[in-house]
């Protein structure tokens, strides 16, 4: 994947928010779904067709969605070229309207066949329409030539502002969020071309034929999907986030351990899926109580509700439960709710990535929320994103307002979605390889096995380097060297939907002293492809799985269980 992260829902860039007559294409959309609630029926919300879309626009709104969706400056004349996918049903109202033709040409990858429409530009500004009013996922991509061959060409993005060039020509890539998509038949017309790239997660900009969507438990005035996390010290803070509707402006956390009881206001930030026809706007609260008493069980109030949470306490005793991926699986949550009661020793949860289906949907986070009960408001729950929190190329952002984590992952990479953290004698790393590149994260994941002076060191990598279904090259190459130098004793991963386990290994190859790499999953198990690999130990393809850690000094039990609480596998290790 590579490490170009485009982010268009809800962003205008200063040259086209401070230097354009038209709104940017989000605030566009954000009022014509606002007038669609206020004149529309659910029924009829699910019944739009694209014309009628159309036909509800003002003359601006037309503007903005057929000129700021794609915006670059040419210093020469050029030919502009759209590879439009031959299966989307409508095509994009402005194309012909912009005078674009559709030519004879065609452009193939490994999966779509597009149809080349062209337009001759002048120097100066290009601007180029939403892909349309469905979410159609293989969004159209644009190649730039000179229209004299002589002529140097030069492009300067203006939205996005940050805009990966390839090189028009097979084996080259389209789909920053699918980079292993190659084209592979490039007419001799366009060879040669600068290929700009795009993200499949564009088509949901002005999506809403088929958008709208309800969800089951709406917010309301009462806290809810109360969550403890960590973004600093376990021993001595604890992060406390809930969710109302936009009735409460303000919220606190009282707390206390005898008679000396505390409080504190919670920050509020204001959440909107806009396409949630029945919750569209949320409040957040969060905020971190800071300066608590090692080892201490306290009590907090949000509202009426009451709740404990416990502080690391000095010793190097301690268990923890750990889940591969739960896409808000009902399944998952009563798995977690009885495992809560069947292991009351765990002191916290991990989450292997995949919580939910689709991250960019509130509604899926509702019912992630709804199904872990109470668990995450009593222990603290700390996870990764997966591909499916961290979709389509438009970053992890609803993971990040919903789930709070420590700060300290590599410099220049979004802050709480690669991070690490200590708890007691034990180092734990949380990488997000669903949006960050590996290259940019080596460096760091060395740099923290370095210095780190824990017991046990655990990586939470959502991909897993070993499997049997697909190869992880550049992660074996360039990571797995580093966790055989520094001797990191658990890789745990989810992403593949059964529980696997490697025997140690170092090198790829058995080693007693070695990293031993672990795939389970929280939401129901299935047969995936499997090419059986020596370097694997044990392979469960039924039911749904979570395994609890226990670490006392230099030994570690670690059992899994299934959703009925059976043991199904065991690991013991000692140093």
């Amino acid at each position: 994947m590579k490490n170009i992260l485009f982010v268009f829902i809800g962003i205008c860039t200063v040259w086209s928010c401070k230097n354009s007559n038209t709104a940017s294409v989000s605030d566009t959309m954000d009022a014509v779904v606002t007038r669609l609630y206020e004149k529309h029926s659910p029924e009829q919300l699910d019944t739009l067709s694209h014309g009628y879309i159309l036909s509800l626009l003002s003359d601006s709104e037309r503007e903005s969605l057929a000129k700021n969706y794609w915006k670059f400056k040419v210093n020469v004349p050029v030919t502009v070229s759209i590879m439009r996918h031959k299966k989307q049903e409508v095509i994009p109202f402005w194309l012909e309207e912009a005078g674009f033709k559709k030519t004879s040409l065609t452009v193939a990858s490994e999966m779509y066949e597009y149809e080349v429409w062209q337009k001759d530009f002048p120097k100066g500004m290009v601007e180029l329409g939403v892909n349309g009013f469905d979410k159609h996922r293989p969004v159209y991509f644009v190649s730039v030539a000179p229209q004299k061959a002589e002529d140097k060409l030069e492009i300067e993005p203006v939205f996005p502002a940050k805009q990966h060039f390839e090189t028009m020509e097979a084996g080259a890539f389209t789909y920053h969020d699918w980079d292993g998509l190659k084209l592979t038949d490039v007419p001799t017309e366009l060879k040669g071309q600068k290929l700009l790239t795009t993200i499949r997660g564009r088509a949901r900009e002005a999506h809403t034929v088929g958008a709208f969507r309800k969800s089951d438990t709406p917010s309301s005035e009462k806290a809810d999907n109360i969550t403890l996390t960590w973004s600093d010290d376990p021993a001595t803070t604890v992060t406390i986030s809930w969710r109302t509707n936009t009735k409460l402006a303000q919220g606190e956390v009282t707390y206390w351990t005898g008679n000396d009881t505390l409080r504190q206001v919670a920050e509020l930030n204001k959440l909107q899926d806009r396409m949630l026809q029945n919750d569209r706007y949320i409040h957040r609260f969060t905020t971190t109580l800071k300066d608590l008493k090692p080892g201490t069980l306290y009590h907090y109030r949000i509202q009426e509700e009451e709740y404990t949470f416990k502080t690391a306490e000095n010793t190097d005793q301690f268990v923890f439960t750990w889940f591969g991926d739960t896409h808000n699986d009902k399944k998952w949550g009563e798995m977690l709710q009885r495992s809560t009661v069947q292991h009351p020793e765990s002191e916290f949860y991990m989450v292997a990535g995949d919580l939910v289906n689709t991250g960019l949907h509130r509604d899926d986070w509702d019912k992630w929320f709804e199904y872990s009960g109470k668990s995450f408001a009593n222990k603290p729950v700390m996870a990764i994103p997966g591909n499916h929190d961290s979709q389509d190329g438009l970053g992890a952002a609803l993971y990040r307002d919903l789930l709070v984590f420590p700060k300290n992952g590599p410099k220049g990479l979004e802050p709480g979605l690669t991070y690490a953290f200590n708890y007691k004698n034990a180092l734990y790393l949380m990488i997000d390889a669903a949006s960050f590149s590996n290259d940019d994260q080596t460096e760091w994941i060395e740099e923290q096995l370095k210095i780190s002076k824990a017991t046990w060191k655990f990586l939470f990598v959502h991909f897993p380097p070993f499997n049997e279904v697909e190869e992880y090259p550049d992660m074996v190459a360039k990571w797995v060297p580093i966790f055989d130098k520094y001797n990191l004793d658990f890789v745990i991963s989810g992403h593949f939907h059964y529980y696997l386990k490697t025997f140690p290994l170092k090198a790829g190859k058995p080693n007693k002293t070695g990293t031993t790499y672990m795939t389970s999953v929280g939401t129901s198990a299935a047969r995936e492809t499997k090419n059986h690999q020596p370097f694997v130990e044990k392979r469960l393809e039924n039911g749904n799985f979570y395994q609890v850690v226990n670490i006392s000094g230099r030994k570690l039990n670690m059992k899994v269980y299934d959703s009925s609480g059976k043991q199904v596998d065991e690991i013991i290790r000692e140093k």
